[in-house]
């Protein structure tokens, strides 16, 4: 007899797999009065119908996903359409299966108690057994806010609540936290520190760690704020803006019906390329993995190796929008109709081609459409035209042909609507002062002159808004040769499909109707195998999307954002930031600022307690940033290390990592302001700029007054101070 396999397999050994399971807990010595059965055998029963209920549901889809793979696309004119169903069905199934078998039952984030004693059980996905029972109610539902959002000021109808920690797939501790007198029976484990605050001693590693299951309700408010306009999250170093920013994205996937991945999906833009990798685990790790992340600078191909400008002059005439306007008139010059005729040799006899019919076909490229991508429709529409000079009906493939092949024709509309590359036109504005000038006449001769590039140097960051802009005005240059390529392709295996149904007719084989059926527009489309011809990649960042969160907003030029404003029409924008952490100063208002850009109507959320940064070393960086910003947003920490800022020699560097390395057998520590020390696995290397957005628990600061004045400066040092979650060390030369 055959094995038994997939959800038939679960059920015959589950009855032998719940004999041999385990305890989900696993708490240490220190903890025996929390393993007390009259607290956590009500646990203990759920959870093993949680690893039921796991096993049968990862055997059932995995199951649907092989079934799923073996379907047709479809052909044809439904094969688009069916190729499309498919594949979301497959990627849907995908994303379940991996975060069932990534979690197994830690899965489970915790459970309420409501005033009237009904237990529901917090998960990361939602889940039932085979009956319809509910076992864990996604965390992002409605019915789940209590779990996140109750204080002892407003319960919201809760007795207890308790929060779990994980650890390797058991249960390692778990917190109790009573909201009512009445919730206070049965519980004798009882914590004077809540769950969150506990986690915050807990060692970093180089990925961001799961806080999901102790996320405050300050957090959890902004989280599942709505996706309409624009909503800006402001909060200094330490409060959650990052946890707060990519929760939200799986919060608004999984509930908003206008920003589901179908709708166009969340894209989140952070600082720099280690930020990405910190949180890379962070969005899977909630059941989302077709969100986009990247910079800014990821937005543009050259933005890889381009260097920052130079010259600051230069980097402030390129900040601003006023600049990005000289992109309009700079296409526009290369979209002018022929003023002179041309006559054109066709099978039907001369034509001639009027300046009146260049303009009538140049009107055709609608608003909006991309200048390369409308050279196709003026061309057609230019053969629509022509084909009306004749009273007889024409074949339009030859016409097309004739005029095609007409060298003048051809030269004259390549002159009045060139194809044209984006870095081509950019270049031009910078190394034509003349151009540059007619194209942006506010400019003067000096300005002109500071912004002149030489063809052939390389693109600076300050260049990357401008060729995105004239990327997105001018679209792929490509696209209509490769348009008339597939076209082409398309039309040959037409041809051949045509002439082995004409074999098959003459030899009078098969089904007579049948045969004369395949003659029929419709069937010879369906032979046509579509997927074999070759088409461009997508660009995933090109959107549209439907929501944009942007991480340290506050370092953003206004040209800057406009390269996100493009990719999102809808204009719903979740902006993180913290003004007192802009390295160039922000001296104006968020509303100001995002009104300026073109983002009105702005909502303002904050976010003003500090939960990683100790208060030792946040008394120290307060000292810092309000020497030069003395209005700083700086944030109450929460919590004490119990270790003082350590201030040495530069030349203690090694002993100082040496004796930090050999006390502590995990986490990870940072040196900051050091570029010739050689990091390793648990220690760091890196710039104050590269350092924002992450946390690590020891920072080393070396020579923290080199690393500039005025706002530049002290926002380095105090971005750098307060990456600290236990120990900061400050080392300066002798």
């Amino acid at each position: 007899m055959p094995p038994i396999e997939g959800a038939a397999a679960v059920n015959q050994t589950r009855t032998s797999t719940s004999a041999a399971r385990t305890s989900a807990f696993q708490l240490p010595d220190r903890l025996a009065a929390k393993a007390d059965p009259r607290l956590i055998a009500d646990d203990e029963r759920h959870f093993a119908a949680i690893e039921a209920s796991l096993e049968q549901s990862i055997a059932e889809i995995g199951d649907r996903l092989a079934a799923a793979r073996r379907a047709p696309g479809g052909t044809g004119r439904f094969e688009g359409q069916a190729a499309a169903d498919r594949d979301r069905e497959i990627h849907r199934l995908t994303g379940r299966l991996g975060a069932l078998r990534r979690f197994g039952m830690d899965l489970c984030l915790g459970r309420t108690v409501a005033a009237d004693g009904e237990t529901v059980y917090i998960g990361r996905l939602g889940l039932t057994d085979a009956d319809g029972r509910r076992l864990l109610l996604d965390w992002r539902s409605p019915a789940a806010e209590p779990f996140f959002g109750a204080t002892h000021a407003d319960p919201m109808g809760l007795a207890s609540r308790r929060r779990y920690r994980w650890t390797r797939g058991r249960i390692s501790d778990y917190w109790e936290e009573v909201f009512t007198l009445a919730g206070l029976e049965g519980h004798a484990a009882l914590d004077d520190q809540s769950a969150f605050i506990a986690s915050l001693s807990t060692s970093r590693s180089e990925r961001m760690r799961d806080v999901l299951g102790t996320i405050q309700a300050d957090q959890d408010a902004i989280i599942r704020a709505g996706s309409s306009g624009t909503l800006v999250v402001d909060g200094g170093p330490g409060t959650g803006k990052t946890v707060v920013a990519l929760h939200r994205a799986a919060y608004l996937l999984y509930s908003d019906p206008r920003v589901g991945h179908h709708k166009g999906g969340v894209l989140v833009v952070g600082p720099h390329q280690p930020y990405l990798a910190y949180v890379a685990d962070v969005l899977p790790s909630l059941g989302e993995e077709g969100v986009q992340t990247c910079t800014v600078r990821d937005l543009q191909p050259e933005g890889a190796t381009a260097p920052e400008e130079a010259d600051p002059d230069v980097a402030a005439l390129k900040s601003g929008m006023g600049l990005l306007a000289a992109i309009e008139p700079a296409v526009r010059r290369y979209e002018r109709p022929p003023v002179s005729g041309t006559a054109v040799e066709t099978h039907w006899g001369e034509v001639r081609v009027s300046a009146d019919d260049w303009a009538d076909a140049f009107d055709a490229a609608g608003l909006g459409t991309p200048h390369n991508e409308a050279r196709e429709a003026i061309w057609d529409e230019l053969v629509a035209i022509v084909a009306e000079k004749f009273d007889e009906e024409i074949d339009e493939g030859l016409l097309r042909q004739s005029l095609a092949r007409n060298r003048e024709l051809v030269r004259a509309f390549d002159k009045a609507w060139p194809v044209i590359e984006p870095a081509d036109l950019v270049t031009a504005l910078w190394a034509v002062p003349d151009f540059l000038r007619m194209c942006a006449p506010w400019l003067d001769e000096e300005q002109a002159a500071l912004l002149h590039r030489a063809d052939g140097e390389p693109w600076t960051a300050s260049d990357l808004p401008f060729l995105d802009a004239a990327r997105f005005r001018l679209g792929d240059p490509e696209a209509s040769r490769n348009a008339r390529r597939r076209e082409a392709e398309i039309a040959a295996e037409r041809v051949v499909i045509d002439r082995v149904v004409e074999d098959i007719l003459e030899a009078g084989d098969g089904n007579v109707e049948e045969m004369i059926l395949l003659k029929g527009a419709d069937l010879q489309d369906a032979l046509v195998h579509y997927e074999d011809f070759e088409t461009a990649d997508p660009d995933l960042l090109a959107g549209p999307f439907a929501h944009v969160i942007v991480d340290e907003a506050q370092e953003l030029t206004d040209a800057e954002w406009q390269m996100l404003l493009r990719r999102c029409p809808s204009r719903s924008f979740t902006i993180v930031g913290d003004r007192a952490q802009a390295r160039h100063g922000f001296t104006e208002s968020w509303s100001e600022r995002l009104h300026r850009i073109g983002l009105d109507r702005a909502r303002l959320a904050s976010l003003s307690i500090n939960y990683r940064t100790p208060e030792e070393v946040m008394a120290e960086a307060e000292q810092v940033i309000r020497a030069a910003l003395p209005d700083a947003n700086v944030p109450t920490s929460v919590r004490s290390s119990g270790v003082p800022v350590q201030h040495d020699s530069t030349e203690d560097l090694e002993a100082i990592l040496g004796a930090w390395l050999a006390a502590h057998d995990d986490g990870t520590a940072c040196v900051i302001g050091a570029p010739g020390f050689e990091p390793t696995a648990r220690v760091r290397s890196l710039t104050p700029e590269l350092s924002k957005g992450l946390e690590f628990d020891l920072v080393v600061l070396v020579d923290p007054e080199a690393f500039g004045e005025g706002i530049e400066g002290a926002v380095d040092r105090y971005v750098a101070m307060t990456r600290a979650t236990q120990q900061l060390v400050i080392l300066t030369s002798a």
